[in-house]
């Protein structure tokens, strides 16, 4: 067999499974579920990570604005480990095809004992995915 023909086909064959990823990778922004099911899982990932104080998980699911503007380290630093105690997101409310707002409850650590209290949060659609803006 010929060299040069060996090298072509195995470019085209790599050129096939780089082309293949990237459309894989793409179907992941087509997801058939409706938006408030998507941003409620994605919101309930993002505080279990919290929880955990996995705050390098936790710090993937904020958009890209405000991740322009504070660093991982940044972010991570102004938190402190063990805080929240537990999260629970009830839903998510998609009034706009570009926006949802979260209801959730967390409990935390205060000083005076656990808290639980309701919170909200917005979470924006940006390149096909769903992003948490950190306010």
């Amino acid at each position: 067999m010929n060299a040069g023909v060996f090298w072509g086909a195995r470019k085209r064959s790599f050129g096939f499974f780089v082309g293949a990823a990237v459309a894989l990778a793409g179907c992941a922004a087509l997801d058939p579920r409706p938006s408030h099911e998507i941003v409620k899982a994605r919101a309930q990932a993002r505080w279990d990570a919290l929880v955990k104080s996995d705050f390098k998980t936790a710090y993937g699911f904020l958009s890209p604005g405000s991740r322009s503007v504070v660093s991982a380290e940044g972010w991570a630093g102004a938190l402190r480990a063990g805080f929240w105690k537990s999260a629970v997101v009830e839903k998510a409310v998609c009034e706009a095809p570009e926006t949802c707002e979260v209801h959730a409850t967390i409990e935390y650590e205060h000083r005076l004992g656990r808290v639980k209290a309701p919170l909200r949060e917005t979470w924006i659609k940006e390149s096909g995915h769903w992003w948490y803006v950190q306010k």
